[in-house]
């Protein structure tokens, strides 16, 4: 499987790794198939993104676009950390094996989760903003 050279810096060299203690925000999204887990944190200050950490237990695509989200969302209003998407994760990596384009889902749902827990700690409704999905693993197709 090959990976483009930002994947391999992001895995090799993970940006914004750790916790936030006191966080104004965690997420934690996980994939039962693969055993991909994602811990995002975010210290939130006047609806702006001062700090992001983040914690992964997976493959070397997972911690990397882990990191790269983390990059992506620094600095960023709420609105703005709000827009990101998978797709612009694994752009901003130079693209991902298709194999391995769930754990840009994972990145942009562990960011989407720690917002919600933001807004839910503050008591506040972010607009577009929905509860966390479960990442379950994928059933079988069958065929009859």
């Amino acid at each position: 499987m090959l990976y483009s050279e930002k994947v391999m810096d992001h895995f090799s060299n993970p940006r914004n790794v750790g916790e936030i203690e006191n966080a104004s925000g965690v997420g934690t999204v996980g994939n039962a198939k693969c055993g991909d887990i994602m811990k995002m944190y975010l210290e939130v200050e006047d609806g702006v993104i001062k700090d992001v950490k983040f914690k992964t237990f997976g493959c070397g695509a997972a911690i990397a676009t882990s990191s790269m989200a983390t990059e992506l969302i620094k600095g960023k209003t709420i609105e703005e950390a709000l827009k990101l998407t998978n797709k612009a994760v694994a752009e901003a990596l130079d693209g991902l094996p298709p194999v391995k384009m769930h754990c840009s889902v994972l990145a942009e749902d562990a960011v989407r989760a720690a917002l919600w827990d933001y807004a839910e700690k503050n008591g506040i409704k972010i607009e577009g903003l929905e509860p966390p999905k479960e990442h379950e693993e994928e059933s079988e197709i069958s065929e009859d």
